[in-house]
């Protein structure tokens, strides 16, 4: 299993989480880091190589942390310019079909925050459907989010960025579930 991690930080290096979960996955064997921020500082994205990288892969991770209940300008760009009409989707549009999709996301407060009555109001899994629904419309199989966030300090984060490797090296990640037939 190919995995490509799609890294969409503005300031990667100021962001401890990010940071060291990438840190942790850098050089593992089958597993590609590709740095949105770092490869088009100047915003113009290559589609054919982004789409070649997309091939070339088994799982998709877009990893990056939530921006007022959202991804990063620059991915939602990449998402707009790369998963094109007829390539990604619509007819003609299966290159993505059967691909793993993953979201590894980092927050800045304790995912119980997000619930009903709590600062954020809303379940992660509420927020983040709209790139749910971009995956079952690529026709690619949409696998359980990876977050992290709270005050994590240096051992539990080691601890979650191996807990993360080890997600991304598992053929399904634990928690996913087969459709019954």
């Amino acid at each position: 299993m190919k995995a490509l991690i799609i890294a969409a930080h503005p300031d990667l290096e100021s962001s401890r989480i990010n940071r060291t979960l990438l840190d942790r996955v850098q050089n593992q064997p089958d597993i590609t880091v590709h740095s949105l921020y770092s490869a088009y500082p100047d915003w113009k994205i290559d589609v054919k190589r982004e789409q070649g990288l997309l091939l070339a892969h088994d799982r998709i991770v877009f990893q990056f942390p939530l921006y007022w209940y959202s991804t990063p300008p620059l991915l939602k760009k990449w998402q707009d310019d790369v998963l094109e009409y007829g390539w990604a989707f619509a007819e003609g549009g299966d290159n993505l079909k059967g691909k793993q999709f993953m979201l590894a996301t980092s927050i800045g407060v304790h995912p119980d925050c997000y619930r009903a009555g709590a600062i954020g109001e809303f379940t992660l899994s509420e927020i983040l459907r709209p790139l749910q629904a971009t995956a079952v419309f690529c026709q690619m199989t949409y696998l359980p989010a990876f977050i992290t966030g709270g005050e994590l300090d240096d051992a539990q984060l080691a601890t979650r960025a191996d807990e993360y490797l080890a997600t991304l090296q598992t053929e399904r990640p634990r928690g996913t579930t087969l459709p019954k037939l």
